[in-house]
Formats: structure tokens, C-alpha cells, sequence
């Protein structure tokens, strides 16, 4: 069982983000937080959570660290007799507010991971994402984590903006790995509809070999590439839960959840969110849309797909994937070994 918490509050808004997230609303953080207390405690008696129950939890945004530790402790009391031991915590969080104070805050909570929202190195690159924050800002904040005890740390990259080469990206992995990270997220820039750079589409440049190349000189520096944006020593368990198709709980405005064959949406409207946080869209799936999604899910990751839920048409069809050495087969388990090619596997595997 898996756990992701929306925090939909940000300093600002990056020209690329699509994420339900707002820069005028902090007079209603306190009130955000009693709300989606009431939501956690619906969805824990709708999962039937038990002590011991909950593997990971992850807290995405917007960005977690415009919120204060204290806001978050009534949360973690009601979550620490159920989080199973050795339970991953995450938190992502933005240089700029991840204060030593508030890195604090949160390690004496029990979160015990930090996901960094870099982007590059590049003064001029985070300008034109409109990203609040520095490369020193960005270089202090990872390094204070490491000092207060947090073991696994991560920040995320973005390539293929305009202008992006090479050399600026090798500039950027280098600079990430002079910092004490053991994971990196390296995300494409897409052009998402109801963002800023919707109306500057050729911002995002198509340049294939570019990921390619990013891939190669992270692994290259020891970090395996596990999924096809994350790369690391130490592999997210929340991310693979995902990969897996596990159940996951989502609280928050803006938040998904997931039980066996429904997905379940909180309203995305902040305002309505804390009036009514048990405003909750249900969306049942099909056996073929979970099949679907297993594949993709399986083939853009180190996760794979059982050959068990494949009919006999698209076993031949994996097969001969395996035979052209475009899929591997590991005990009974599809594999792919370049993850930049798996829609068009799994298009090919579905007939």
C-alpha cells in the first residue's frame, strides 16, 4: 500500500508545470491541511489500512516545503503506527523554501527522503523556466539535507528546453554529482495544454539523440538507469509501486488513488477542496485498460511484464521481440533494455 499527499501551494509557476498548483493561496494552508486530514482518514478506511500497511509515502506538489513541518505533524500522527518498518518517506521539495529549519522539521517527522526540484545549474536555463531559485540556492539546500542525516536524496533535470546542447547537460550532470545525491530524475520538457509555454510550444526542442545522451553519461557515472527518466543507486520504492500497479491511496486536491480497478480524483479546486475534501470522482477501468497500462507501466521500466497476463497472440508477439533482441525473457518476465522505445513495444506486443 502506497500513500501519495498533494501539497498544491508554489512560489511561483514554472512555465512547463501542469500540476494542479497555486501562487495566490497561502492564507488557506492551515485550512488545506484539517481538510485533507479529513480526506486521509476517509481513504483509510476506504483501503482498510492497517499498522504495518503503508510501504511508502511521497509528498508532491505544487511543492511541500511552502508548508510548514507543524502543519504536516497531525498527519504523521495519525501515520506512524501504520507505516511499516523502514517505510520510504519522501518529500519533494524546491531549494529556494527547503530552509535548513524546514529539512529539519520534516526529518524529525520520520521523512527520511528528499526530491529535489533542480532543474539545471544554468542561471539563464532556470530564468527562462521560471524557477525560483539559483544553482547555489539549489547546491546549499541538497548539501544541508545530507548534513541533518537524510541518506537518499534525489534532484530532477530537464533537457530538450531550446538551446539546451550537450555540453550545457554534461555541465548540469556534473554539477549534480558533486552533490551527495544517490538519484537523479532526468525529464523530457513536454509542452503540457494550460501552461505558460502552451503558447511558446517551440520552446521545447525535438531532439531524440539528446536523450539518449543524458542517459548515457548518468549511467555512465554510476547511476543505473532503472526507469526511463530515473536513474540510481538507491531505486524510489514509490515510483516502482507505481510501476507495479500497487494500490496507492492519493489525498489532496489534485491527487490520484488507485484501488484494484478504480481510480479515485479529489476535486482539483482548492477552494472546494476544503469545504467538501470527500468530493471524490470515481473512474472504474476495464480489464484491457489495466492490461494496457501494466504493459507500458512494465516496458518503461526494470519492473518488466509477466508473460502470465499476455493472451497467446501477444506472447508470439513478444516472443518475437525476444527474437530480434528488442525484449529480453527473465523467468517468465518480459523485459526492455531501451526504455525509449517501449510505446512503440507495447503497441506492437497489444497487435
Amino acid at each position: 500500500m502506497l500513500l501519495y499527499i498533494h501539497i498544491p501551494y508554489c512560489d511561483s509557476k514554472c512555465h512547463y508545470c501542469s500540476f494542479n498548483s497555486y501562487v495566490d493561496k497561502f492564507d488557506t494552508r492551515k485550512d488545506y491541511m484539517i481538510s485533507l486530514e479529513k480526506q486521509l482518514q476517509h481513504e483509510l478506511k476506504r483501503f482498510n489500512v492497517q499498522e504495518n500497511d503503508i510501504e511508502t509515502i511521497f509528498i508532491g506538489g505544487g511543492t511541500p516545503s511552502t508548508v510548514d513541518p507543524k502543519l504536516y505533524e497531525p498527519i504523521f500522527k495519525i501515520l506512524k503506527p501504520l507505516l511499516k518498518e523502514n517505510a520510504e518517506v519522501t518529500s519533494e521539495a524546491n531549494p529556494n523554501s527547503a530552509s535548513k529549519e524546514w529539512l529539519q522539521g520534516m526529518y524529525d517527522l520520520g521523512v527520511n527522503r528528499i526530491s529535489f526540484g533542480v532543474q539545471s545549474f544554468n542561471e539563464k536555463k532556470l530564468k527562462a523556466l521560471n524557477r525560483a531559485h539559483s544553482p547555489q540556492q539549489a547546491k546549499v539546500a541538497v548539501k544541508a539535507a545530507a548534513q541533518i542525516g537524510f541518506k537518499n536524496l534525489s534532484l530532477d533535470l530537464i533537457y530538450n528546453y531550446e538551446g539546451d546542447t550537450e555540453e550545457l547537460l554534461q555541465y548540469d550532470i556534473n554539477e549534480a554529482f558533486k552533490l551527495p545525491i544517490n538519484h537523479i530524475s532526468a525529464y523530457e520538457l513536454t509542452i503540457e495544454s494550460g501552461t505558460k509555454f502552451a503558447s511558446t510550444p517551440t520552446v521545447r526542442q525535438e531532439d531524440d539523440e539528446l536523450a539518449f545522451f543524458v542517459a548515457r553519461e548518468i549511467t555512465a557515472k554510476g547511476f543505473p538507469h532503472y526507469e526511463i527518466s530515473n536513474f540510481g543507486t538507491y531505486q524510489s520504492k514509490h515510483n516502482k509501486g507505481y510501476w507495479e500497479l500497487k494500490d496507492y491511496m492519493g489525498v489532496g486536491s489534485g491527487a490520484v488513488g488507485f484501488k484494484e480497478n478504480v481510480r479515485y480524483y479529489p476535486t482539483t479546486n482548492i477552494d472546494l477542496y476544503i469545504k467538501e475534501p470527500l468530493n471524490i470522482h470515481e473512474e472504474p477501468l476495464t480489464e484491457d485498460e489495466l492490461l494496457t497500462e501494466r504493459l507500458f507501466l512494465g516496458l518503461r521500466s526494470n519492473v518488466g511484464v509477466n508473460e502470465n497476463i499476455l493472451n497467446d497472440e501477444m506472447k508470439k508477439r513478444a516472443d518475437f521481440l525476444v527474437e530480434k533482441k528488442k525484449l529480453t525473457k527473465e523467468n517468465n518476465s518480459y523485459k526492455n533494455n531501451n526504455y525509449f522505445i517501449s510505446d512503440e513495444l507495447v503497441l506492437y506486443i497489444l497487435g
